[in-house]
């Protein structure tokens, strides 16, 4: 596993979320690995290939909640709830939004949205558990890409609201 240390997104390769972690100066570690097209889950395989716990590993989805893009960044061993997504951001009703959307709005691929460096920064609620870890995984912008780092470095640059949204 390929590991580059804080400040290196802006190096050529860096993706939108390595960039923005960068240049605020976060601390933080890229992990690359091998992705596999055949592999069923992106957010099980991430864990798998770095050898962490899925409790640590987020994964980053887009909803629609009353119609308004929302990202919702909930461990890869569960699910997302999305009656409690709703209520976190003070919505009525949620459902998944069309990945065609999602990508758009992100700037990034399925299987590689991340919830930082987002073309379009989108409400973003994270689940509370991210709080139980020193550090979690997400996304780092493109399959096979993960960026570790604080919890409460990812609330703050992605501007999230922190409640129990997920479901194991």
């Amino acid at each position: 596993m390929a590991r580059k240390k804080s400040g290196q997104g802006s190096r050529a390769g860096g993706t939108p979320a390595t960039v923005a972690l960068a240049a605020a100066g976060v601390a933080h570690t890229v992990h690359a690995y091998a992705h596999d097209p055949a592999h069923p889950s992106y957010g099980e395989e991430a864990a798998q290939a770095l050898g962490v716990a899925a409790e640590r590993v987020f994964k980053t989805l887009v909803a629609e909640v009353d119609g308004a893009l929302t990202v919702a960044v909930v461990p890869v061993a569960g699910t997302l709830d999305l009656k409690a997504l709703a209520a976190a951001v003070g919505g009525k009703r949620a459902v998944l939004a069309d990945p065609a959307a999602a990508e758009r709005a992100t700037g990034y691929v399925r299987g590689g949205i991340s919830p930082l460096g987002q073309r379009r920064r989108l409400p973003t609620v994270l689940d509370a558990s991210a709080s139980e870890h020193a550090a979690v995984c997400v996304s780092a912008g493109r399959r096979g890409l993960e960026v570790e780092l604080a919890p409460a470095d990812l609330r703050s640059l992605t501007g999230a609201v922190v409640a129990p949204v997920g479901r194991v």
